[in-house]
């Protein structure tokens, strides 16, 4: 008995379960239209519902509020009131022209309107517990009705509930505002203020309580450069997905969240073309060259020949008239030219040509997700058929490994949606005691479809160079351990390599041993 009844109670739980995922599943959303949050949300924000975007001063609660309007407009044709509790809707209009948002002209059309809630200059000070919502809430819905708005945003309500002293106010004020907003019948997103960027929800610890569905945007000192992300904490009875997701501001797309604002493109079918990797015997190691839409990670230590093999990955691609984005980090442009001539390969001509783009930086001067919207912005202008970066290693002195990895998973959504073959380098874990910098690189290997190691080994008193393919996605590929040797004509994959054991050498690997994981 006792067992048939735990038996009928977890059936029903389990009913239960099933029925709520259903309703969840079934709630209407509202598609915000901003880069990859849709797909964070799984469809927008639940419509007809109010929304809590929190975050500290800097971390993006106006420019998402203004895009949840102008993306509605622009993308689906929803018109919008916009509540400004602290900027004067002409510095609102001047700011996010930049982004190219003509609210102005949607003014104009009928598409946007404010209500300006702002203090006025010389205007009387409401004293603590007599700010009463009922007139605002009265333009807020007048302005709805005049142009038939299905969205409202307002921003903020930490300027109007500085001055209540009590919570139990705030409470009281917020449900009453929310309840307005439902009544209206428009998804609205409402902004806030928080202490800090783990302390709390909210700066009142109330407004999470009163409304159904709460973000937090987080802009976090990491390393010394700040770092953004975005959660979504609750979504009332609504899936979504979980944790923090990284994202930027940039000046011409907007909000962006990576690498979801790059993931939801329709698949396209996988290239059987193979293109010359600009080396030979790699191609013959490879089974005939990289895929086109292959994505290789090419790792070792400083002077192995990475920027070699990279500048002949382009100097092959040029010869069969393909045009080739590079992106250099650490070296100047000066440096990159004068290498690339000690070789032979003149990427002046190229760029002449209009077969190459060189872009040469150091990485301090951005954020990651900065470089990656710069790298995409290149990719889509320039129209490239080979992608190279070198080193990938550079770009992890910027950014958590966790946001490389997300650059890396965005950067592999793009590049083979348009069947770009990339090349990127990396630089593996050193055993140099001055080089202890952690490397993603083992991470990185398992997004790419084609891994290859390069290391140092010593052998007669020589220091010699090996190359191997680890890995190479739906190809056969030679598994041994090959020598290296390059002089003025480039590099030179030759026979497999014989080793005997012999102690260790410092910062070269364990001869001997092959390649194991710390050559990623």
């Amino acid at each position: 008995m006792r067992e048939a009844n735990a038996e009928r109670r977890r059936a029903e739980a389990e009913a239960e379960t099933r029925r709520a995922e259903a309703e969840a599943e079934s709630i209407e959303r509202t598609a915000t239209g901003i880069n990859g949050f849709d797909q964070m949300a799984m469809g927008g924000l639940p419509a007809g519902r109010p929304t809590l975007v929190t975050g500290t001063t800097g971390s993006g609660k106006t420019v998402f509020a203004v895009e949840f309007l102008a993306r509605g407009i622009e993308k689906y044709d929803q018109p919008g009131v916009f509540v400004t509790f602290e900027e004067a809707p002409a510095e609102i209009r001047r700011n996010f022209a930049s982004l190219g948002f003509p609210i102005e002209q949607w003014e104009a059309e009928g598409k946007w309107a404010f209500v300006d809630a702002a203090d006025s200059e010389g205007e009387e000070r409401f004293v603590i517990g007599a700010y009463d919502f009922g007139a605002m809430t009265a333009r807020i819905e007048h302005a709805a009705r005049r142009i038939g708005a299905t969205r409202v945003a307002m921003d903020s309500l930490g300027a109007v509930f500085a001055r209540f002293a009590d919570t139990g106010i705030i409470r009281r004020e917020i449900h009453r505002l929310t309840s307005a907003l439902t009544a209206l019948d428009v998804t609205s997103v409402i902004t806030a203020e928080r202490n800090g960027e783990y302390d709390g929800v909210s700066r009142y610890d109330v407004e999470e309580f009163v409304v159904d569905n709460v973000i937090i945007l987080r802009n976090v000192l990491v390393q010394e450069r700040r770092r953004r992300t975005v959660e979504i904490v609750k979504f009332r009875g609504a899936v979504h997905r979980t944790g923090e997701w990284l994202f930027t501001i940039d000046p011409s797309d907007g909000f962006v969240v990576i690498p979801l604002a790059f993931l939801g493109s329709a698949p396209v079918p996988s290239s059987t073309t193979r293109v010359c990797s600009g080396t030979p015997g790699l191609d013959e190691m490879c089974g005939g060259g990289f895929y086109q839409d292959a994505v290789v990670l090419l790792s070792g230590p400083s002077g192995v020949g990475k920027t070699l093999s990279s500048l002949k990955f382009l100097e092959a691609g040029a010869a069969a008239g393909d045009r080739c984005l590079a992106f250099a980090f650490d070296e100047t442009r000066a440096q990159v030219l004068r290498g690339s001539a000690g070789w032979g390969i003149d990427l002046k001509d190229m760029e002449e040509r209009g077969l190459l783009r060189l872009v040469c930086d150091y990485p301090e001067v951005a954020s990651l997700e900065d470089y990656f919207i710069r790298i995409r912005r290149a990719v889509v202008e320039f129209e490239p058929q080979r992608l190279v970066i070198d080193t990938l290693s550079a770009l992890e002195r910027i950014g958590t490994p966790r946001a490389l990895l997300d650059l890396v998973i965005a950067l592999g959504a793009v590049v083979r949606q348009r069947r770009i073959t990339t090349l990127l380098t990396s630089v593996p874990i050193s055993r140099v005691a001055a080089v202890q910098t952690p490397s993603v690189a083992r991470e990185l290997s398992s997004l790419t479809d084609v891994t290859i190691a390069m290391r140092y080994y010593q052998t007669a008193g020589a220091v010699q160079r090996a190359i191997a393919v680890l890995q190479n996605r739906a190809s056969a590929h030679d598994a041994a351990m090959r020598n290296v040797t390059i002089d003025a004509e480039g590099m030179h994959i030759g026979d497999p390599v014989v080793l005997l054991d012999s102690p260790d050498t410092v910062g070269m690997g364990r001869p001997g041993s092959g390649f194991t994981g710390d050559d990623l």
